[in-house]
Parts: C-alpha cells; structure tokens; sequence
C-alpha cells in the first residue's frame, strides 16, 4: 500500500442506496445515514423536481432537452412536446388514460399490448409522422435527473435505490416503475408503497424524539406501540393505510390494510377549474378550440389558483382570451367536494378492512388511532385537513412536510437494506387479491388482497374438458367474482399434457408475490410431472425484451446524449456572457485601448457564430472548442470588468 495511504471503512466504500419519490407532480431523492434520513437537494438547493421532460425530435430519435424547472418553465413554448403527469400513464392502456386526455397538452396513442404512449411531434408539426415514447421511457428521464444529482451530491456513482409508488398501484403499475428505473441505469432493489414509506419517516422520527426527551417527560407526538392511518393525497393518486408500529429491540411497521384510487389526485382538482374556467362566458366559445399552448398555460394558471386559495380567500386568474376570472375559496371548495367525499368513501373501506384484522369495529378503531398523518401536496387543502379531521375525530398530524415524508421513508428502507439502519422490519401488504380464471368467466382468488407479502398460496385445479393437452391459464387482480370486472395481468400455458378425462388431471397452481409486490406464478400436473411459470408480465407493461433494447439504447446514446446537453448548457451561459460584456463594451469603449475592445469584439462576434451553429446542428460544435472560446472571452473581458467598475465607483455620487 502506497505511503499515506487510507483504508475506508467496509461501509463507506459500499455502493450508497438512495430512497425516491416518483411523484406526479414533483419527484425527490434522499438518503438516509448515520446521520439520519436527508432529502438531497438539486445545485440551487431545492427538494424537488418538477416530473417534467421536454423532448426534440431530430432525425430518427428524441432528445429529452430539459427535465424539471427548465421543462415546466418552457412548458408553454413547445406543449406537445413537454411532458408531465406521465406517472398516470404508467402500466396503464389508452382506455384507462382516457379521462386525462383532453387536459394534456401532448398525445396519447396506443402502443403494443394496448399500452398507453406519448405521441412527440417532429418540429412542431402534427402532420409528421409521431415519435412514440413510453411512459417508463419518460420516467427514466426523472429518475435519470434524480440519480444524477445524487451522484454530484454523494460524490459517488448511484446505482441503486428503493422507489415508492402508490399503495393502490397495480402489479402492471408496479412493474412499469422497476422498469423506468433500470432503463435510467438503476436496480430498484425494493418497491415500498407511499403510505408505508411514511410510516417508516414518522417512526423514526419518533424514535429520534424520544432519544432527545428527558425521562419521565409526555411523549409527543404519541409513542409507539401504536396504530396510525396514512392518508395520502398526491398530485395523481390517493392512498390510505392503516398501520400498527410496534416497538422494542426491533421496530415492526405491520400494514393492516390499504385502499386507494390510483386517479385521485391534485391533478383532478386542476382539471376540475379548468373545465370551469372553460365555462366562463368569456372563454367558452372557445372550448374545443384551444390551442396546445393555451391548454398548458390554463392548466397552470389553475394549479396555480388551487395552491394559492390555501393560503387566501380569492384569488385572479387571466384567462386565454384576454379577461381576468376571480376564483373564491367558497367556489373551489364546493368544485371539490364530490372529490373529496371519494377519497374519504376510500377511508371506511380501509377501516373496515384494519379493524376485521383486529376483530374490532372500525367506529372502535377510529377511537384508538394515534395519528392520522398526512401525506402529499394536495393535503395542504384546508377543506382536506378539514374533512379528514371530521372524519377520524382527530387532527390530522401535519408536522411532517407533506411533501418529503415519502421520500424520506424510501431513505429509511434503503438504510435499513443497507445496514445503516437497524432494527426495524417492514411488514407491507398486497393491494389488491390475486386470482385465476376458471370455467364460465370467474375469479377464482389465490392471494387475498392485504395478505401480509413476501406471500405464497396453492390451489387445485383440473379440467372441464375431455381430452385437454394444453390448459390456459389467465391471471387477474382484483376484488370483483368475474372476468370481466377485473384487470387481466396476463396469461400463459401449461402444454404437453396426455389427454385424460375432465377432472381427472391434477394441476397445482402456485402464486408467490415478492418483498417488491411481483408476482410470480407457477403451475405443475402432478400426474404426468408438466411444468410452466412465468414472472407475469402485465397486458399493459414492457415485454423484457423492450425494456432491454431501451436500456441498451440509454446506454448507446449517452455520450450524445451529454454532449448534446453539455452543448445546450454552454448556449444558454454563452448567450448571457454575450449580453453582459455586449452591454459593459458599449458602454465603456471610449475608456478602452482601442486594439483591445476590437478583440473583444472579436471574440463576441466568434462566440456569436459558435451559438449560431450549436444550434442549427449542436452535432457540428466541439464542445471543448465552444468552452475554450466562451472561457476566453471571460478572461479576456476582465480588464472591461475592472474599468466598469473604476468608472462606477468615479461616478458614485460624493465620489
């Protein structure tokens, strides 16, 4: 070992897990160390990042140019091909998509397996023959955004992390998730729902309270063992959870039930003003007729509205056509009343659900609750917090930021798979039962929804039919008896089967679901020793195929791609250069060496020309040339700098 030199600690040379949000409407990533669980901010020190991407089309492929602040900020300049709420698409076929359409300003088409896709526009025309990106491809952008300031921060590549989504979120929704991360080159080593990753937040940050308190002194908030409900109200989804935490030498967060609307969300309420608005007299001539960039210009005038009447009792929004509208708390609050009570409909059933666990009433459980924390943007509404505390008489716990928790918990999951936390264990459920396709349309369930997972179950089957070979199998999820009531995660077949009499042949069906919520499925005919398994791959998911070509294509295009975004960066901050010491030069010539302001001239004018080609074809620019010119004409122009400010400070009044 070279002289000087240092042995890092096992721990510190180990691969860094961080815990992400991939929220609806903003996303964050954290970690969680021996300092406890830290959101990690972007380089201008802020959590979140907006779940924007905005794409060009140039030849054959598309070029995501933007992510977060810059995307939503230039979201009305090129709407078709800035793309947000993407996380409502995930795993999730056109049909499904269908009631968010006529509020996206970008396309949505069918893809294969019936999926839901974005459809971008080359060069802005919507003649052209469309670019179709999947929604995991655009999540990946997100998340690629997210690992990328977790690297600069950490100092460290990262590769790993635990990703959240909805508790409500089907096995296809779930696994659209896993494949948005490892097209962004990371491996999801865990998927936690939002309402349990908030749970592990506030137990810890119980724990870490009562370390602070002085004996004997009244725990508070409430200590463990407890039972808590998570109501999570986001931009896109809503969840609720009813959990007991359990402490002692190890810490147990046990999730009795979940229930939720994976279409409830902060989102609605947006669109819910925006069909009002629409109803203005001043604009609803107009209703059919607006043009993609008006669209997401009123969408954002009124998610900004909902979030401002949190704070006020009125409030003004410009309308397209030229007149102001005034919005009241009074008029919001009834627009979202119907919303709310769905949301709150979601609640009973989850109570019911917990309190059967507990052989209990749910009215008995409503009185033993210790805390009713809340979880999302969107619950920041005072008629939310209002309604829930109603509901559960109680007031809702409001002391953890609504909009962290998630990610925070995600952070105390991937320290806890790490090392870096310790005893604490986390018992999650399946959302939704798990079943098989029987004779004449219906459901047979394996899995019961709220099963405790990992989890495993059996069942015996056979066959109707005289002389069967080949037994199809079609696996569903949901709570309904029939076919048809339920969603379709997939179907394969067990083949090679000798003919034998209907009921005779014995065929075992096995279903286990992982710590991630992924179902595997197996089937054995005990009689003749056939097998088939599959890990299901939902109707509306990625083939592993698909997800393999995106990833390799991620890492194909890389070096493009960061050129291409190294090359956009030095346009926007040569631009500016070229304004600042444009200005400075026309002011202050006469005060120059005249050999000296015509270099600097110079220089603007190559720089000029450098931007000029950057951005007819960034691919003929070299992006070390383009630095070394735009840092030049920096150095260059210092001797202009220190005479501007000679001359201000001459100038000074009193000088």
């Amino acid at each position: 070992m070279p002289s000087g030199g240092v042995v890092l600690p096992l721990r510190s040379r180990m691969t860094p897990i961080v815990g992400i949000d991939l929220g609806t409407t903003n996303s964050l990533v954290a970690i969680c160390d021996d300092k406890g669980p830290r959101i990690i901010p972007d380089a201008q020190g802020r959590p979140l990042l907006p779940s924007v991407v905005r794409y060009e089309v140039r030849g054959e492929r598309e070029v995501a140019v933007a992510r977060g602040y810059e995307a939503r900020a230039h979201a009305p300049d090129d709407p078709a091909n800035t793309i947000s709420s993407v996380k409502r698409l995930m795993g999730r076929s056109v049909a499904d998509a269908a009631p968010d359409l006529p509020f996206l300003s970008y396309s949505v088409v069918a893809g294969d397996h019936n999926t839901a896709r974005v459809a971008l526009r080359r060069g802005g025309s919507p003649e052209a023959e469309p670019v179709v990106l999947s929604p995991q491809e655009v999540s990946a952008e997100i998340l690629r955004a997210l690992r990328e300031q977790a690297s600069r921060a950490l100092g460290t590549e990262v590769t790993k992390a635990v990703i959240t989504v909805p508790a409500y979120f089907d096995d296809a929704q779930r696994q659209a998730t896993r494949d948005a991360g490892r097209i962004a080159g990371l491996e999801v080593v865990r998927i936690v729902p939002e309402p349990t990753a908030a749970a592990l937040a506030y137990g810890l940050g119980l724990k870490a309270a009562a370390a602070q308190r002085p004996p004997g002194s009244t725990p508070s908030p409430p200590s463990t063992p407890s039972t808590i409900a998570v109501f999570d109200l986001g931009g896109g989804t809503f969840d609720i959870s009813i959990l007991k935490l359990t402490g002692g030498d190890t810490d147990i967060f046990q999730v009795l039930a979940t229930a939720g609307d994976t279409h409830l969300g902060g989102d609605d309420v947006d669109n819910l003003v925006v069909n009002l608005l629409l109803s203005d007299p001043g604009l609803s001539h107009r209703r059919g007729t607006l043009t993609p960039a008006e669209l997401s210009g009123l969408k954002l005038a009124a998610e900004r509205a909902k979030c401002e009447l949190s704070e006020r009792e009125q409030t003004a929004i410009d309308l397209p056509s030229g007149p102001t509208r005034t919005l009241t708390r009074a008029e919001l609050e009834s627009l979202i009343t119907p919303w709310v009570d769905r949301a709150l409909d979601i609640c009973g059933r989850a109570l019911r659900d917990a309190a059967r666990q507990l052989d209990i009433t749910p009215e008995a459980l409503k009185d033993t609750l210790d805390a009713v924390i809340m979880v999302g943007g969107s619950t920041r509404i005072p008629l939310i917090r209002r309604r829930v505390g109603e509901f559960f008489g109680r007031a809702p716990y409001t002391a953890l930021d609504p909009d962290q928790v998630v990610a925070l918990g995600a952070a105390v999951q991937a320290g806890i798979l790490s090392g870096t936390v310790k005893g604490a264990l986390l018992l999650d459920v399946i959302p939704l039962s798990l079943g098989i396709e029987t004779a004449g349309g219906a459901v047979a369930k394996i899995i019961f929804r709220n099963s405790t997972v990992p989890a495993r179950a059996t069942e015996m089957f056979s066959t109707s039919v005289d002389g069967q070979t080949s037994i199809k199998l079609h696996i569903l999820q949901g709570e309904r008896e029939m076919v048809e009531d339920c969603r379709s995660l997939g179907t394969f077949h067990l083949r090679g089967l000798p003919p034998m009499p209907a009921g005779i042949p014995q065929v075992e069906v096995e279903f286990l679901v992982d710590a991630n919520g992924v179902l595997n499925v197996s089937a054995h005919e005990r009689r003749s020793g056939r097998r088939a398994q599959l890990q299901v791959i939902p109707n509306h998911g990625l083939t592993r195929e698909e997800v393999a070509r995106m990833e390799a294509d991620s890492l194909t295009h890389a070096r493009d791609d960061m050129t291409r975004h190294r090359i956009a960066d030095l346009i926007v901050n040569s631009k500016l250069d070229i304004k600042w010491i444009g200005e400075r030069l026309a002011k202050y010539e006469s005060k120059l060496d005249p050999d000296y302001a015509a270099d600097l001239k110079a220089q603007l004018a190559a720089l000029r020309s450098r931007i000029e080609s950057a951005e007819r074809d960034w691919k003929s620019v070299d992006p070390d040339e383009f630095y070394r010119a735009k840092n030049a004409l920096d150095q260059s122009s210092i001797r202009l700098q220190e005479v501007g400010i000679s001359e201000s400070l001459r100038n000074r009044p009193g000088a």
